[in-house]
Formats: C-alpha cells, structure tokens, sequence
C-alpha cells in the first residue's frame, strides 16, 4: 500500500540520522503529534496478535492488517469475523488478543473478564436497510415503517404505510421477506437501538446483540444477510455497507431526526459522527443523530484489549496494531467504505493506547 511504503521509508531515513525511533504512544494528542510515523518504531515489535469479533468492520480490519503487515514485518496480526458477541466472549476467555465489536459489553457481562479492559473506537459506517424488490430502484422508509416490518406488523409490499412514504412508485402486492443475523451482532444491537430510539411505539421488542425477531429468516454475519436478501425476491435486512454494496444491493433511504429521507452514504455517517457525544470511555453513539445531511443508522465499532498485558513483547505490538489502525489505517477506511475517526476523537484514542501496560 503506498502509505505503507512511504512509512517504510521514512523509518530508514530516519534510523540513519538518529539511530532510534520512539517506540510509544506521545503524550500529546494533537494529530501532527500523534502522527504514526514519530511515535512507533514498528520495525522492532515481534509476535502474533489474534483478533476476534464483528463482520461489520472485517473488510476494513483486513485492509488495515496488510498494511501494518508492511512496516511491523515480525508482527502476525489476525482477525477472525465471528460476530461481536463471541470476540467479546473470546477476549474474556483469553482464547483472543483483541476483540472487535460494534457493540459495548453488558455490565451482567464484566465479570467475566480477566481485568480491566479498553475501548477504542476504529471507523464507523451506515447500517443500510437493503431490499429485494423487483421493479423497485428507489425506496423511502421512515423508523416506524421500518420497525413495523421487522417487528411483523407490515408484512406485504404494497402496505399504505409503505406507499405513503413512496408517492408515484407502483409497490406490488409482495409478502415481505424479512432477513436478520443467527448470531451475536453488534449489527443487530445498532440497529435495533436506532429503532428502539427513532420509533418506540412501533418497535415492540428488546433491543440487544440478539433479538426476538418474528416471522423471518435468518443467516450468519453481515456477508450471510446480504447474501439472503440478494436471492429472495421480497426480502428486506439490515446489511453494513461495505458487504451490502460489495454484493449489489438496493438500499432504502432512511428517515432522519430532522426528517429527511438521507440514503447510506460516508458523508451521511460522518455528518451523524459530528453530532455523537462522545463518553470518557470513548464510547459513543451516532445512532439517530441530528443533521439535515445525518445518516441516521450510522454505527461506530471498536477494538477491545486489556489494560493489562502480561507479556511484554505483545503489549508492545498491541500498541503499535492500535496505532497503526488510528493513524495510517485511517487513510484506508474509505477505500472499503468506512467513515475514519473525527479528529478529536481519534486523538483521544491515540492518547489511551499509552494506558496499555504490561
């Protein structure tokens, strides 16, 4: 990758006039500071990280893996798509050095950990709504139709709640299909919180990793909806965008909080991360956020490690993967359709990664 080379190269030149690069994060957390190439000498870190978790930010997760392959040469790094539930359960099982997951861990749920543990925000991406429908290219849904057709209220094409929101479009007289994930996902926990705080007298049901869905069929991870969707004429899912655009799917454009019909889009996710309220934690959320152009169904995700590492050696790669993936990686999240960081909120993730001890 061409950022990858050119960090290869700056870190020669640079060992020839100093002899040494610093190897942890800095303590200030403006961009320029914080800047991959001054704080990290990836060159001296060694071992193998194994991730697990979300298919939401696979794609990207991939992505940033081959290049920090290129300048962290003795550093394994991999990442298992297993949906967020189970990297979190992997993570507090020790079986995982990382967990990536679009969903936080349910207070029921610390304990099982072995120690304090950090999040880190990485990219964030619409959750489309993609439908099968033929003869129907264009689509406006609001929250509560939307929820009405998950929750099993609306169940044909043509339903007056649907043609309301589609003046001029001919809706056949289709039963509708609807997709959802069969394992743990911090898809389906994003997606059913926007509904639970967009349409709360429609969406009946109790928003989570996983969810009672009636009357639908379901399938694993974000690629395994998409694929549902795409051979079931009729059917309708909630699909992340890079798999939803990477299998050809039609997406409807989603109601926002200021009520305007906004498709799934990176300026409409980084327009709905501009009005998220970020925690001390870095924990936040864009789900339903204000804004005109605001793409309401926008999710972040995150990389969860302990605060804590025993080993040293892999504390030190541990540190220098997060600061790969917050500065360099950054630059790649849009090539497979994700949103990078807000830059306050990415220097604040770079800033944490100095809490990482071992």
């Amino acid at each position: 990758m061409r950022s990858s080379k050119k960090h290869v190269v700056w870190l020669v030149a640079v060992l020839a006039m100093f002899g040494a690069v610093a190897s942890a994060c800095g303590g200030s957390s403006s961009s320029s500071d914080n800047d991959s190439k001054s704080t990290y000498d990836y060159a001296s870190l060694s071992g193998t990280l194994n991730g697990s978790g979300a298919t939401f930010p696979k794609a990207f997760y991939e992505d940033a893996i081959a290049g920090f392959a290129g300048v962290a040469k003795g550093v394994t790094v991999n990442y298992n798509g297993v949906g967020s539930g189970q990297g979190k359960k992997d993570l507090a099982a020790g079986t995982a050095d990382w967990a990536g997951t679009d969903s936080l861990v349910a207070d029921a749920d610390k304990a099982t950990f072995k120690g304090p543990f950090l999040y880190f925000p990485t990219v964030a991406a619409p959750i489309t709504v993609s439908y099968n429908l033929s003869g129907v290219s264009k689509l406006n849904l609001s929250p509560a139709t939307v929820a009405k057709i998950f929750v099993g209220t609306i169940t044909t094409w043509n339903d007056p709640a649907i043609a309301a929101e589609n003046a001029g479009i001919t809706l056949p007289n289709t039963a509708i299909t609807v997709a959802v994930r069969s394992d743990g996902s911090g898809t389906t926990s994003n997606f059913s919180k926007f509904l639970a705080a967009a349409a709360p007298e429609a969406f009946t049901l109790t928003a989570g990793d996983t969810v009672a869905w009636p009357k639908s069929q379901s399938a694993k991870g974000n690629a395994g909806v998409a694929q549902l969707v795409k051979s079931t004429n009729g059917s309708i899912g909630y699909v992340d965008f890079s798999d939803a655009k990477a299998t050809g799917l039609s997406f409807a454009s989603i109601g926002n909080k200021d009520g305007k019909f906004v498709q799934p889009t990176l300026e409409g996710a980084s327009a709905a991360l501009a009005g998220a309220t970020i925690k001390d934690d870095l924990t936040y959320s864009a789900l339903n956020a204000p804004g005109a152009d605001a793409y309401p169904i926008t999710a972040g995700t995150y990389i969860i490690v302990y605060t804590t590492i025993s080993d040293a050696a892999k504390a030190s790669a541990i540190r220098g993967w997060l600061n790969y993936v917050l500065t360099d990686g950054q630059t790649l999240a849009p090539d497979v359709d994700f949103a990078p960081l807000p830059t306050a909120l990415r220097d604040r993730a770079i800033a944490q990664i100095a809490s990482i001890v071992s």
